[in-house]
């Protein structure tokens, strides 16, 4: 089956990767500013590690080390399932955790994939980020993945 957006899936996963980004350094932006209607939370040790990580989204919004920042992310969204919403029911539907689980396994995705060609990394590197064991060149020689 071809992809009909296929040809376009670095400039869609860079604009995912720049929204998802920014979306979760929103959150730490409350936690460390109290911006956006949040409580400014930096006398609880755990919100402000939470705060801090959660800032880490600017660095994954323009890719720059976003692949050590997304798996770092991963990792706290995680925990906040297990230890804030897994206590109230298994399923995230009933324990409103459906926010932590879908960034834990997008920010995993951005760790697996890295930062992509739209990004602060190539601009500085001057080199694609590793996809799935090629670079993006040479998937694009290969005529793409399926």
């Amino acid at each position: 089956m071809d992809r009909w957006l296929g040809r376009y899936s670095e400039p869609v996963y860079s604009i995912m990767r720049l929204v998802v980004g920014l979306l979760f350094s929103f959150h730490g932006t409350q936690k460390l500013f109290g911006a956006f209607g949040g409580q400014q939370m930096t006398s609880n040790p755990k919100m402000l590690v939470a705060g801090l990580v959660e800032i880490s989204g600017l660095l994954i919004a323009v890719g720059l080390a976003a692949s050590w920042a997304a798996f770092v992310a991963s990792g706290e969204m995680a925990v906040a399932y297990f230890t804030v919403h897994a206590p109230g029911g298994l399923v995230p539907i009933v324990n409103k955790g459906e926010l932590a689980v879908l960034y834990c396994f997008v920010f995993l995705y951005i760790a697996a994939r890295g930062s992509g060609w739209w990004s602060m990394d190539a601009l500085l590197w001057g080199r694609p980020a590793r996809v799935g064991g090629f670079t993006a060149a040479a998937e694009s020689r290969r005529g793409g993945a399926s």
